[in-house]
């Protein structure tokens, strides 16, 4: 491979950050905005997966997300239920978005960038890792704080909390 000096050609770039998204964190809004600056359209993509059992459902999820990215207008939200791979095909994307919160991630990631690779080596993946305030943030561990009246302010959008507590209830939980 020959290295040159020359500015490599602008290409027009579509990213898309998969995931199950259930519900969105501030976690994951920071991934969502950092990306959206690098990449010209993001296309956060809500995972249809039939062997997990969501709080929220794949278009309450969506309609989160909807609400908690309308200040970034090349943020696109959708959905999919088929491989990745067929699905990026679908959006003449080339470009993963995965977000890295601990070491922990990487060795799965790794794994899922390499097999997708291997699907279809046009596809490439980037990684971004999690702000330090957001490295220990997942989705299981905001529902585990809400279902049991936890604060969660701090950890999702305020959209999100909102639906967090009518999906839980006001009632305290003993």
């Amino acid at each position: 491979m020959e290295i040159t000096n020359k500015p490599a050609e602008r290409r027009y770039t579509i990213a898309v950050y998969p995931g199950s998204f259930d519900p969105v964190t501030n976690g994951h809004l920071d991934i969502i905005h950092r990306a959206a600056h690098v990449f010209d359209k993001l296309i956060v993509a809500v995972l249809n997966n039939t062997s997990k059992n969501p709080l929220f459902s794949v278009e309450e999820r969506m309609e989160l997300l909807r609400h908690a990215t309308a200040d970034l207008p090349n943020v696109e939200i959708d959905s999919f239920r088929d491989l990745l791979i067929n699905y990026m095909k679908q959006k003449d994307a080339h470009l993963i978005v995965r977000g890295l919160r601990a070491v922990s991630d990487f060795e799965y990631e790794l794994q899922m960038a390499s097999t997708n690779r291997k699907l279809c080596e046009d596809i490439e993946t980037f990684f971004m890792t999690s702000s330090p305030q957001f490295s220990y943030l997942s989705s299981s561990i905001v529902k585990e704080i809400a279902r049991f009246q936890g604060p969660v302010g701090d950890l999702v959008p305020p959209v999100v909390e909102q639906a967090l507590h009518e999906k839980y209830g006001e009632e305290r939980s003993e």
